[in-house]
């Protein structure tokens, strides 16, 4: 690594520029060249057989690679629920580049282990869970709700790490859950024939009301039942489910209730939001993505258990190697955690935390869902233009006229100045916005419309 210090100044600078352009709205947001050609202009082939790549070459490689990626601080960038990253978030990435202690054991990692410590106890405390709750960070949403569950199952048929998962299990949980629910199901062993779907009403949120029917339909199904899985906020709409109803059924009926908030928990930060979330302390279980709402960059998810006690059932094994007995200083993340090298994923949330603080992110989040209603209601004015509901996040979506709106994304994202998505509500399609990017504002909403009113209009299906 003699040259380290030499190429990390070149990325480093190369890096300012291209997040200066993509906040200024410099070039496009997106750009997606043939893999064959791209792989041929970043000469692939050559790097990975004959090496000898040095500063010098970096700095004329780079560019075409950042060239080639999705400028995420680009005002124009609405699609995916990704951060934006924070300089801190950046930076802790280039520490954990260079340092590499894969921290779920702590004789491998002190310092990233103490850290996720901290930011743990931080998040179960917004949650509004007390001293005896545990949590760990995980590479991402699909593999904290995977460890939820797996936590769920740990109460509800506590052999089944030793003799497998009981075929009389069933999942509760709404067509809106996040497609890692029925994942999890299948991984697990229960198959996704055992997710049973909870009644939604026309916006895609839990009917409280009905939780009494689907219990009754997963007795007569000689079931019962693993969990309930309550979004916040669902992953299409944004919007968020009532939880405290949501969470009172499970209670007196003694179900485990898991809240999936890996993108509406960051609103907790935020004053005049954390409303959106009342109920979410009578989770048995909850995750909360950083790597979304938080400046933190990917992957940064945690897991929340209420009885901390609970969530080393997720995973129970021994290893001579690993597992022993023996006292020693600090603490092992072995027993909550399916991954043995973890990133300093702490150290990512810690930064971003330390460079803006609790305020400042809760003032972020705040703004970008601020910014998604005053959006809903410059919509609302156009004539052409129909919204199915009033976003409770950062999430919006809408439809402009008849036409086909797929056809009106793709004829829109080939331009390369907007990037944003779609989705179906209630069996129709529509434009979906994540407002994520802070530079994103109302003449990026004037931009879109006027780009979509331009384009060739395809008559819907």
């Amino acid at each position: 690594m003699d040259d380290y210090a030499d190429a990390a100044h070149t990325a480093i600078e190369l890096l300012a520029e291209h997040v200066a352009e993509a906040r200024s709205g410099v070039g496009p947001v997106n750009v997606r060249p043939e893999p064959d050609e791209l792989a041929a202009d970043l000469e692939l082939s050559r790097w990975i057989e004959q090496g000898g790549m040095d500063a010098a070459a970096l700095e004329e490689w780079l560019p075409r690679y950042l060239d080639a990626t999705v400028r995420l601080h680009h005002p124009g960038s609405m699609a995916h629920q990704v951060a934006v990253p924070s300089t801190g978030a950046a930076v802790a990435d280039l520490i954990h580049g260079a340092t590499n202690n894969p921290m779920a054991i702590y004789e491998m990692g002190a310092a990233g282990a103490t850290i996720e410590r901290a930011v743990v106890r931080w998040m179960l405390d917004k949650v509004g869970f007390g001293l005896d709750a545990a949590g760990v960070l995980t590479h991402g949403g699909s593999l904290a709700n995977l460890t939820a569950l797996l936590a769920a199952r740990g109460r509800v048929a506590p052999d089944a790490w030793r003799t497998g998962t009981p075929s009389d299990l069933a999942l509760l949980a709404p067509p809106s859950a996040h497609y890692s629910v029925r994942r999890a199901a299948a991984i697990l062993g229960l198959g996704e024939g055992a997710v049973l779907e909870l009644e939604v009403d026309e916006l895609e949120r839990i009917r409280p009301e009905r939780l009494g029917d689907a219990l009754a339909r997963c007795r007569a199904a000689s079931r019962r039942p693993l969990a309930l899985v309550a979004p916040a906020c669902a992953t299409s709409t944004g919007l968020f489910d009532d939880l405290r109803a949501i969470g009172a059924f499970c209670n007196e009926h003694d179900i485990w209730f898991h809240v999936d908030a890996a993108h509406g928990a960051s609103a907790l930060l935020s004053e005049g939001h954390r409303h959106l979330l009342d109920g979410i302390e009578q989770g048995d279980s909850v995750i909360w993505d950083a790597h979304k709402l938080l400046r933190t960059s990917g992957l940064c998810a945690a897991v929340l258990v209420r009885r901390g006690e609970e969530l080393p059932g997720a995973f129970r094994q021994s290893g001579d190697y690993l597992f022993n007995d023996n006292e020693s200083v600090g603490f092992d993340l072995l027993d909550r955690a399916l991954e043995t090298t973890k990133t300093t994923m702490g150290l990512k949330l810690f930064l971003s935390l330390a460079w803006a603080g609790e305020r400042g992110l809760g003032d972020y989040v705040a703004s970008r869902f601020d910014a998604a209603r005053r959006f809903h209601s410059l919509l609302e004015r156009e004539p052409d233009v129909s919204c199915p509901y009033v976003p409770e996040s950062n999430i919006l979506c809408f439809r402009l006229g008849d036409a086909d709106q797929l056809t009106l994304r793709d004829r829109a994202l080939a331009e390369g100045r907007l990037h944003f998505g779609s989705t179906t509500v209630d069996g129709e399609r529509y434009l979906r916005l994540v407002v994520t990017a802070p530079d994103t504002g109302d003449e990026t909403l004037r931009e879109l419309l006027t780009t979509l009113r331009g384009l060739p209009q395809a008559a819907a299906a």
